[in-house]
């Protein structure tokens, strides 16, 4: 087995191979505005590190979100593309777990992450493993009551701390992790989520509504 996780959904472009028993190689850069630019290269760089090629891939594994729509449809595309090419499957897992799982954490805590617009992705989680309800996406003030007293992961907690004032590590997604969750989860016949996006929320981008008819004279 050898897994290739890729996840774009939030500022951090990151990207691990996993042998079934631990990481081989993890490459990641935090940069919001180049995902695009990062991700293949980070591939190659992760490949080169573990001294295989890409046709030595036997499963891939992508953050499906929820986050920002141009960031998150960078790696769901390039491992759809992988996945054809090669003709392997590709499972998709929830981003915010990734982060769970890197957390460690046995007790209940929460994992928020930018969601722009003042906003926060967030789930709750009975531990670093087990997810408690669906995702959901809020202003930081309207949930804190709701998580008073809960650990918060992830970049969300860092940048509203007076909502989320019990801040742990880690701040930003590692593939690593995420690919250890998916070893972990294929081992064991779990299901995973199909490799499409889960934005939460529609784009900034929008059809104009009114269109203004122009008729040939």
């Amino acid at each position: 087995m050898l897994l290739l996780a890729v996840d774009t959904a939030t500022p951090a472009v990151t990207v691990a191979l996993h042998d079934g028993t631990s990481v081989v190689a993890e490459a990641r850069q935090i940069d919001a505005r180049r995902h695009g630019e990062l991700l293949l290269p980070a591939v190659d760089r992760v490949l080169a590190e573990a001294g295989l090629d890409l046709a030595a891939v036997t499963d891939l594994v992508v953050g499906v979100g929820p986050g920002p729509y141009t960031g998150l449809r960078v790696g769901l595309v390039t491992a759809a593309t992988f996945g054809s090419v090669l003709g392997v499957p590709v499972h998709g897992l929830c981003s915010l777990d990734g982060l769970a799982y890197a957390s460690g954490i046995e007790e209940p805590f929460v994992v928020a992450t930018d969601a722009r617009r003042k906003e926060v992705y967030w789930a709750r989680y009975d531990d670093f493993r087990t997810r408690a309800g669906d995702p959901g996406v809020d202003r930081p003030a309207d949930i804190a009551g709701e998580l008073s007293g809960l650990p918060v992961v992830g970049q969300g907690a860092v940048l509203y701390p007076e909502a989320f004032p019990a801040a742990l590590g880690p701040e930003h997604q590692s593939a690593g992790a995420l690919a250890s969750l998916a070893a972990e989860k294929l081992a064991a016949g779990s299901p995973f989520l199909p490799p499409t996006p889960l934005y939460l929320r529609r784009p900034d981008a929008q059809v104009p509504k009114n269109y203004k008819v122009v008729t040939p004279q």
